[in-house]
């Protein structure tokens, strides 16, 4: 257990043992508030190095945007682009950052296939359909706030 877990864990004891003088409910709320904020500072811990890696076609259909969404840092990043018989490398991408690839002439269709290890080494392989012609299902027919 972290230092800041075991400084939380102490105080949420000694608070909820105060609020067990006043009232045994008092103490029940605040142990379960102390719980979900250990849980919480848990999953955090365990989502430090997460890796997503997508592929998007350019607006123009022109290129191919590598970004990764994750919070770890991808390397040896390995991108083939099928049917197109394409294949380039990246040598690593930061979280939240962004690497465009330029190809010759627009793509209607294709498929992005995107091999990269993780700090530790882990080999991990996802594949992303790429399209000129679909839209973001997502997408209101009558936007009322602002779609991302």
């Amino acid at each position: 257990m972290e230092k800041n877990q075991k400084i939380i864990l102490v105080a949420g004891v000694l608070i909820t043992l105060g609020l067990l003088v006043i009232d045994v409910f008092f103490a029940l709320i605040a142990l379960v508030c102390v719980l979900a904020l250990l849980m919480t500072i848990h999953i955090m811990g365990e989502t430090g190095n997460y890796l997503l890696i997508t592929a998007e076609l350019a607006e123009d259909a022109r290129g191919v945007i590598i970004s990764n969404t994750g919070t770890g840092v991808a390397r040896n990043i390995h991108v083939t682009l099928v049917p197109l018989d394409l294949d380039f490398d990246i040598a690593s991408l930061k979280p939240d950052e962004v690497s465009r690839f330029e190809l010759e002439s627009m793509v209607t269709e294709a498929k992005a296939i995107i091999t990269y290890e993780d700090t530790a080494g882990q080999k991990q392989t996802r594949t992303c359909p790429l399209s000129a012609l679909s839209s973001d299902l997502l997408k209101p027919m009558f936007p009322i706030f602002e779609h991302r």
